[in-house]
């Protein structure tokens, strides 16, 4: 089974963090590779992908926000859905994030529902697990499974086989002094590393941040993404939060800029790879950079990731709006 990441960003980014952001990808193509799509995979779905899976067998498994979970095998032809039957409670309302077992078993954390279901390698509902505004799920093993979600006071979540709260773990960020605003700008996902670790991303954080967890809950290492190049966005993201604390706020939730997209984590090595906007990031296991990439479609039209897959010599990439794609896989550091 492979290390893979959680990839769904909430929403696009945004106003004047997205034009910022837009400007600093101008600035810095020069000094990008370019990543060039060698095709699309699956053109038979839908828009909306928010994670990419393979499972042992090879199969792959893609997730959607409202289409549900679609399967497709090794040679990309459908190969059948969850919920594979119309049940009641076996709908998928808004999948927000999806992790597989060894089994086969697929893991879906749906938001708007306020369900993590789980259904069988055919697609079958087993069992459902009521979690308020689940935002990313993970599969540790020995039946214990890390959610992500928009209530609980820590980060991470682990739930036992019963269902039941084993641990939780993981500090907010102090972002704002506000106590509901500030769990929200802290949302993030859910990632499988090596050797049991656990990866967080922070969506909303100002300043792009990835932490790493061992499965108890221990945190060994934080990368952020603190550079020049993003201080523009980074600086709109902040006033955007101090704005949400002001009384004169427009009613209604948070509308914060997302700053981190999709993250994977490579099994075979650790290096980590980011997408932020148009480009993926590549960062060392030891948080050295690596390279950064602008990638394109077939035909050049720049790719937005939402979902990322690391397999040998490629890298498959989820785009909300444009579907998934085949990219090269850079075959060395570029530093």
């Amino acid at each position: 089974m492979q290390a893979h990441c959680s990839a769904r960003a909430f929403a696009p980014v945004v106003g004047a963090a997205a034009a910022i952001l837009a400007a600093t990808l101008a600035a810095r193509a020069s000094l990008d590779s370019e990543l060039i799509a060698r095709a699309r995979l699956f053109p038979s779905l839908p828009s909306g992908v928010t994670a990419v899976r393979r499972d042992n067998s090879g199969r792959y498994v893609v997730l959607t926000e409202r289409a549900g979970v679609l399967m497709f095998n090794a040679k990309g032809e459908p190969a059948g859905h969850a919920p594979a039957d119309s049940s009641p409670g076996s709908a998928i309302a808004y999948g927000a994030d999806m992790d597989l077992d060894d089994q086969g078993n697929i893991y879906v954390a749906d938001r708007a529902g306020n369900v993590v279901e789980v259904f069988s390698p055919n697609g079958m509902l087993d069992r459902s697990m009521h979690i308020i505004g689940p935002t990313s799920v993970a599969w540790l093993g020995e039946g214990e499974v890390a959610v992500a979600s928009l209530r609980s006071p820590k980060l991470v979540t682990v739930f036992g086989a019963e269902g039941q709260v084993a641990r939780q773990f993981g500090e907010p960020e102090r972002i704002s002094g506000r106590e509901d605003l500030n769990r929200y700008a802290n949302i993030g996902r859910l990632c499988r590393g090596s050797a049991g670790s656990l990866y967080y991303s922070f969506t909303y954080l100002p300043e792009p941040t990835v932490r790493r967890y061992n499965r108890f809950g221990y945190s060994d290492f934080q990368l952020v993404v603190s550079t020049g190049d993003y201080a523009g966005a980074s600086m709109s993201a902040r006033k955007t939060i101090a704005r949400e604390e002001s009384p004169q706020r427009s009613k209604g939730g948070p509308d914060l800029h997302v700053m981190l997209g999709p993250v994977a984590v490579d099994p075979a090595n650790g290096d980590i790879w980011l997408g932020i906007g148009g480009r993926l990031l590549r960062y060392g296991a030891d948080g050295s950079e690596q390279g950064s990439f602008l990638i394109y479609t077939p035909d050049e039209a720049r790719l937005e990731a939402s979902a990322i897959l690391l397999e040998p010599g490629r890298i498959v990439v989820g785009s909300s709006q444009l579907g998934v794609f085949d990219l090269p896989r850079p075959a060395a550091t570029n530093p």
